[in-house]
């Protein structure tokens, strides 16, 4: 039995594991799928999830729990849909930042988003360069 509470997935007579989402670094597991793709080991960060049978991706290892993490590993220019259970949680990434439309967003080591304290002013509030042509 699973159930889910925050950012621990609690599993009845199994050690707590933390949950991977969008922004973690984490680590590949060394399995023998992983080993042939020549993966296994390597750290990334997950982009994102989705479920397998909806959106037809191919996942690497067994994806019978329709759901896969999208992971780019350092050093690839192509990203690879995982089954959770390949990953490790390495960290939340903290300090990672986001943007989404006027928001910005910075990753706390908890996993939390927080918005983003501005460094520079809105641009409304910039001086306009006056431009002179004579």
């Amino acid at each position: 039995m699973i159930r889910t509470n925050a950012r621990v997935r609690i599993c009845v007579g199994v050690k707590a594991v933390p949950e991977i989402s969008f922004g973690d670094n984490v680590r590949v597991y060394r399995t023998p799928e992983t080993e042939v793709l020549g993966v296994a080991g390597s750290v990334g960060q997950v982009y994102g999830y989705t479920t397998p049978s909806v959106t037809g991706v191919s996942v690497v290892g067994d994806s019978s729990g329709d759901y896969a993490l999208n992971v780019h590993l350092q050093g690839r220019e192509d990203t690879i849909w995982f089954a959770p259970q390949l990953l490790e949680l390495v960290d939340h990434a903290p300090g990672t930042e986001i943007s989404i439309g006027e928001v910005s967003l910075v990753r706390g080591a908890d996993g939390n988003w927080v918005k983003a304290s501005s460094k520079t002013p809105p641009l409304e509030d910039k001086p306009k360069r006056q431009w002179r042509f004579w």
